[in-house]
């Protein structure tokens, strides 16, 4: 028999199965942009859905933009065996490096179709969405920093610091609000 699941490798095992899009630099990357998009396109009273746009139609362009430059800057590459890096092989790898900027949209975006759907209502659809963002970028600190075996004191503290980029569109969307 296996012996029971603690808290940890619990956490582990879902950022294993969340890190081939979600666990990554580009994740982190796109977290942030989608929560400055968030707290700027709402900044002036507009709706859940305009939000949504915003954030959908950005994402998607910066995304886009990311494979590209990364299929350009891998071509002609040579891999470990010498051999030169081809256009497909660039582009998929510069999709599978890239995915998590396309996927950190998803929870926002849930959130914010949550309210053009007038589930919940428009203004709290994008304070959640916003916050969701600060959560979202907590939990990647906390499990960057437990992968690395850290205590569970700058485990803390690495969640603090990664939410305080959330935190700053939080922040800035109250004011200029």
């Amino acid at each position: 028999m296996s012996s029971p699941a603690t808290p940890e490798h619990s956490l582990l095992k879902i950022h294993r199965a969340l890190r081939p899009g979600f666990g990554t630099e580009a994740a982190v990357y796109g977290t942030i942009l989608v929560s400055g998009l968030i707290a700027v396109s709402s900044a002036h009273g507009e709706t859940s859905f305009v939000v949504l746009l915003t954030v959908a139609i950005t994402i998607v362009v910066f995304w886009g933009a990311h494979v590209y430059a990364g299929t350009v800057a891998r071509v002609g590459e040579t891999d470990a065996s010498g051999q030169l890096t081809g256009v497909g092989a660039a582009f998929r790898t510069s999709i599978q490096r890239t995915f998590g900027l396309l996927t950190s949209a998803t929870v926002p975006a849930a959130i914010l179709l949550a309210g053009t759907t007038r589930v919940i209502p428009d203004d709290l659809a994008i304070d959640a969405a916003l916050w969701s963002g600060t959560v979202i970028l907590a939990f990647l600190g906390y499990v960057a920093f437990f992968r690395r075996g850290s205590s569970l004191l700058v485990r803390l503290a690495g969640a603090l610091g990664t939410a305080c980029f959330g935190i700053v569109f939080v922040i800035l969307k109250a004011f200029v609000h």
